[in-house]
């Protein structure tokens, strides 16, 4: 079995520094074996955040990559709390919030693209429950923004 840092680098995935946090919060707080990871948005590779309302300047395929680059942040989180990704037991929960149209019908489409890439990366183990909802406006105007509950294993 390889180790999910051989996993990144097999599927090509350099993850980004975790980013500070904007406001009075942190990443997450954990709680026993579980990390109550804190929402985060899209940063893209120069830094800068994905902003728009999917359904009107989003299309459905730039918001499920969007979603995706929240997952990349989720997990870089993850290995900052954690201390290694090899301490990730499951995925737990996702709570998946797009900034989207009234008429815009697709969101559990958006949130997918956080989704596969949790699978992709820790297999059985990214599997896990999810809320996927539509909200009229998003810190910063942000297309999407996860939040994730983790369990960890215990240290030894």
């Amino acid at each position: 079995m390889i180790s999910i840092e051989e996993r990144l680098r097999e599927l090509n995935i350099d993850l980004p520094p975790a980013p500070r946090p904007v406001g009075r919060f942190v990443h997450g707080v954990q709680h026993g074996q579980l990390l109550f990871m804190s929402g985060q948005g899209p940063l893209r590779e120069d830094g800068s955040l994905a902003r728009g309302k999917v359904g009107a300047d989003v299309s459905l395929e730039e918001a499920r990559l969007h979603a995706r680059c929240v997952g990349l942040v989720l997990v870089s989180a993850m290995r900052e709390m954690a201390g290694s990704l090899e301490r990730i037991d499951r995925v737990i929960k996702l709570r998946g919030m797009v900034n989207a149209v009234p008429e815009f019908q697709d969101h559990p489409q958006v949130i997918d693209g956080c989704s596969d890439l949790l699978h992709d990366i820790f297999g059985a183990r990214g599997e896990h429950a999810r809320s996927a909802i539509g909200v009229a406006s998003l810190p910063g105007g942000i297309s999407v923004e996860i939040e994730a509950i983790v369990a960890v294993k215990p240290d030894n």
